[in-house]
């Protein structure tokens, strides 16, 4: 029989993954090397020079770096601006065409940059020998254009250890007393993403709170810190926050700075012309409309004015109109209107910058509503970017066809790892597993949505890694194959906390945000998972509960100077939501327990009073003892207590049931699979089955209805029918569970009574079902075995992967609730017609039953981005015709609320089963961008659960 490793692997890519080109180099090296260049050594470090002539944002970076230096070789270099300096060993960074410097080299033939030359943000780093009379060597950092310098200069940082989250999450730098530089020419290509950035959002009352106690404001000291950031994370582009706040008016410093340093300022979607919303406030109490319509003069000055303050400020415009406040435009909108609209608006560009409008970068946001307006027809000009969107849930709405024609203003994707709006807001921790980013984002940029990529960040401190990621990916998506998903997020907790760790600080990041993905904070209740069917919400709790031990274990071995920075990235968010999800898991036991008369109920209760301070001391330790309360307010999004979409204005605690219980014991039991109770009699319902193959035991729950214990016995009707505890002491409840000596129970099904006898009392009677199955032979059977009724699988588990026409369906690691997801690639191929030699997958299973099966397929909830019939793919049993499924048929916002809630999408078709034994289930390929993570065949069996059943046990 086959293996577990190959068995999985008849499932997996067979496609090698592609060299790995992201834009950084391991230049440096703490041992001298041949003909290498001495960074630092006995004390000294050598200095920086930049070109007097070269862009005020190039000589600030450069200080930056300074400071990075002088953390890991304790000594501060000079940072000369204009002549060398007298030094055998210089840093020499330079823009091309602009640093008399770099062209100095480029003329003496000492460097080479044609091959960044006119390039977008493109770097050489190069050792240069003999570059200038009296310098022996040179580290030369040439960059295309400013940025690309900027990013040269970085990379030096990142380079000799300093993260990019030293400044945001306390993380520390390794002191190293001799650093060189190994001798060769490093290139950075410019990035397949031209513009890549943030959107600080939602900021109240964390990030906004934060920043007015810590700078007064929005200003531009607060902006210095993350412009800093996304240039440490070769971001560009960014719209500001502006709940409250108007980046360019509130400090005038604000666009200045940014202009220096190289950030792209915007505007949010639906702020256009340079305008922020709070600038509109004073119009709103003169009683203005924000209606076209209306106020046309009035807005056609007020966006003039964005415009003239632009000045020459790299910037992309927004164009377009939504309503006041981030609302739609009202029933009364039209196409032809909004079209008026944004040619007045490119009028107004045109006249104040004296260029032709195409000439100032913009982009229209397909948001919302908006995006309805362009599938009824309404048009902009072509040099105008269409950035479209996703759900604000992480599905992106709307691509453009593959055959479509191109635009030179190309497309843009506006995405959200953060959200204020139905069917809940999402604010408080990271609930993006980075898998799903990878899959949505790759999905866009192999349709041809290449010149804008924003992410809504929200407060930007919860949200570090997926920052990281998106930023890193939207670099160059090639080179970040889902095979090195999991490798990424080791790489960058080595990044923040060294290697010996970062293997398992990884796992555990890998971990945290599939579980928060399951289900995002705001939206657990005590009703989110199943108390009776699979052991559900238990099985959950403890899977987190046991990643936040092994998240405190780890802190203590971390070294002091991590402390800060691994309870900001790993320690807070694991143990704070698995706090959280403890919580509400003991609100359901209270509930549950309560309506047994059990006398767990109040400690239960007092199990959720504690969990609901232990939340609040978390928060308080964020804000006042963590990098000395250098985060205070950070964490202060509200996230328990939700009602509806909105946040509540205080965590509330979960509603709890309290329980005087009589001074007499009284013997409860309930079983597995049940939500009823007995206190005498028998059981109607059976205990789930247990057979051979399976092998799970099943458990009985006895409880106690009073305050003084009782003692109990369980006597079985066969002796290979094992318990647990038969005998004891119950002072509130004991789980007893029941498994069975296989080497000697007879085959075939058989009903066992088992008695549980209070001492002196009742007599309550459960019946176990056990079963010794002969069938399927396990010499001969390779496949999944049903058992009560169902068979679960994980979709990467198939028995066979048959690809077609050069289409495989491949696995995308981690992406999904409970395993991975297999997807068909490549991800721009055409429509398939299911059946024959069409791509697909096969599971072999073994059903003891003929009749009809419901097949539930477990999608992620992927929309029908092309605005068509919607993705399809189809399944079949055997070799009967596939029967076809459109996982977006039903696309309307109850269900898509429903969808997004849960994280899956379940599609169900009933298939008939003509016999009992071996079946091939196939999962067939017709539309790409499905994305498939688990299956689950029920054939009469399947309880209610939120993840569905584990997964069935399978002969290899």
């Amino acid at each position: 029989m086959l293996g577990v490793g190959l068995l999985l692997q008849s499932c997996q890519s067979k496609v090698a993954p592609k060299e790995n080109n992201q834009p950084t180099h391991n230049y440096i090296s703490t041992t001298q090397v041949d003909n290498g260049f001495t960074l630092a050594r006995d004390g000294k470090t050598a200095p920086i020079v930049i070109g007097s002539d070269d862009y005020k944002g190039v000589k600030l970076i450069a200080g930056f770096v300074q400071n990075d230096l002088q953390k890991v070789t304790q000594t501060k270099p000079m940072l000369v601006v204009g002549d060398i300096p007298k030094a055998r060993e210089i840093i020499l960074a330079g823009t091309v065409g602009r640093s008399s410097l770099i062209q100095h080299l480029i003329e003496k033939h000492k460097i080479d940059v044609s091959d960044i030359k006119g390039k977008w943000e493109a770097t050489v780093t190069q050792v240069v020998d003999n570059p200038f009379p009296g310098v022996k060597k040179a580290l030369v950092i040439a960059g295309s254009d400013k940025r690309g310098t900027i990013y040269g200069l970085f990379d030096l940082s990142r380079n000799i250890g300093v993260s990019p989250w030293n400044w945001w999450a306390d993380v520390p730098v390794p002191v190293r007393t001799a650093v060189y530089v190994k001798q060769g020419r490093y290139l950075v290509d410019s990035p397949k993403v031209k513009y890549r950035g943030i959107f600080l959002n939602d900021e109240e009352p964390a990030l906004g709170r934060w920043a007015v106690a810590n700078y007064g404001g929005f200003n531009h000291k607060f902006y210095e810190k993350v412009f800093e950031l996304l240039l440490r994370l070769r971001g560009n582009y960014m719209w500001p926050a502006m709940w409250w706040a108007s980046f360019n008016s509130d400090d005038p410093e604000n666009p200045k700075l940014a202009d220096e340093m190289g950030i792209v300022m915007g505007t949010s979607h639906h702020e256009p012309m340079m305008r922020a919303h709070a600038e509109w406030a004073p119009y709103r109490k003169k009683g203005i409309p924000w209606d076209y319509t209306k106020s046309k003069a009035v807005l056609d000055t007020f966006w003039t004015k964005g415009i003239e303050r632009m000045d020459h400020h790299e910037s992309i415009v927004t164009v377009g109109m939504r309503g006041d406040g981030d609302e739609a435009m009202g029933d009364k909108t039209n196409i032809a209107l909004l079209e008026r609209i944004v040619a007045d608006q490119r009028k107004i560009i045109e006249k104040v910058t004296g260029k032709p409008a195409k000439d100032t970068p913009q982009l229209w946001a397909l948001y919302k509503e908006v995006q309805a307006y362009y599938d009824q027809g309404m048009r902009v000009p072509d040099d105008v970017t269409l950035l479209l969107c996703d759900d604000n849930w992480g599905n992106i709405r709307k691509l453009p066809k593959l055959d479509a024609k191109p635009r030179s203003g190309g497309y843009g994707i506006y995405y959200h790892f953060d959200y204020v709006g139905g069917p809940r807001n999402y604010k408080w921790l990271n609930t993006n597993p980075l898998p799903r980013v990878w899959e949505q984002m790759h999905l866009a940029y192999k349709h041809g949505v290449d010149r804008i990529w924003l992410v809504n960040v929200g407060d930007l401190k919860p949200i570090e890694l997926p920052i990281s990621f998106f930023l890193d990916y939207a670099w160059n998506p090639d080179a970040m194959p889902k095979e090195k998903l999991p490798e990424y997020t080791t790489q960058w907790a080595a990044q923040q906390f060294g290697t010996e760790h970062a293997k398992e600080i990884g796992r555990m990041l890998q971990l945290y945000a599939k579980y928060n993905g399951r289900r995002k904070p705001e939206l657990l209740s005590p009703e989110t998972y199943s108390l009776n069917h699979y052991q559900e919400y238990e099985r959950v709790v403890n899977e987190y509960s046991q990643l936040a031990r092994e998240a405190e274990e780890l802190g203590h071995k971390m070294p002091p100077k991590y402390k800060d920075a691994y309870y900001e990235l790993v320690e807070h968010p694991i143990t704070a939501c698995a706090n959280l999800n403890a919580m509400y898991y003991a609100a359901a036991k209270n509930h549950q327990a309560f309506g047994r008369g059990s006398a767990m109920t109040n400690d239960w209760g007092d199990s959720v009073k504690a969990r609901f301070e232990e939340d609040s001391l978390i928060t308080v330790y964020y804000h006042t003892k963590l990098a000395d309360g250098k985060w205070n307010h950070m964490m202060a999004q509200t996230h328990i207590g939700y009602t509806y979409w909105q946040e509540p204005k205080y965590n509330r605690m979960p509603k709890l049931d309290d329980l005087t219980l009589p001074e007499k014991a009284q013997m409860g039991v309930a079983i597995q699979g049940a939500d009823t109770f007995l206190t005498e009699g028998t059981f109607a319902a059976e205990l789930p089955e247990m057979d051979n193959f399976n092998r799970k035991p099943v458990y009985i729950d006895v409880f106690n209805r009073g305050k003084e214990p009782f003692k109990y016995k369980i006597t079985t009707a066969q002796p290979w029918l094992k318990v647990e505890a038969e005998s004891g002491t119950v002072q509130q409840n004991q789980r007893i569970w029941l498994s069975a000596d296989w080497n000697k129970v007879p085959e075939g099904k058989h009903t066992v009574a088992v008695e549980i006898q209070q001492e002196g009392g009742k007599t309550i009677t459960v019946n176990a079902v056990v079963e010794h199955l002969t069938q399927p032979n396990p010499t001969t059977f390779n496949g999944f075995i049903e058992s009560n009724g169902y068979v679960s699988m994980e979709a990467a588990h198939c028995t066979r992967n048959i690809p077609a026409n050069r289409i495989q369906w491949e696995e995308i690691p981690g992406l999904g609730r409970t395993l991975s997801a297999m997807s068909p690639f490549p991800v721009t191929a055409n429509k398939q017609t299911p059946g024959s030699d069409g791509p697909h997958m096969e599971y072999d299973m073994y059903l003891y039953q003929s009749g009809t099966a419901k097949v539930n397929l477990y999608l992620s909830p992927t929309l029908n981005f092309y605005n068509d019939n919607g993705l399809q793919l189809a399944v079949s049993f055997d070799d009967q015709k596939p029967v076809v499924i459109n996982m977006n048929k039903d696309e309307n916002y109850r269900n898509w609320a429903s969808w997004v809630s849960n994280e899956i999408n379940i599609q169900q078709v009933s298939l008939p089963v003509e016999r009992p034994g071996k079946h091939t289930l196939k999962v067939w390929m017709i539309d790409p961008a499905v994305v498939l993570q688990k299956i689950v065949v029920d054939a009469g069996g399947e309880k209610t659960s939120y993840l569905g059943p584990p997964e069935s046990a399978r002969l290899e």
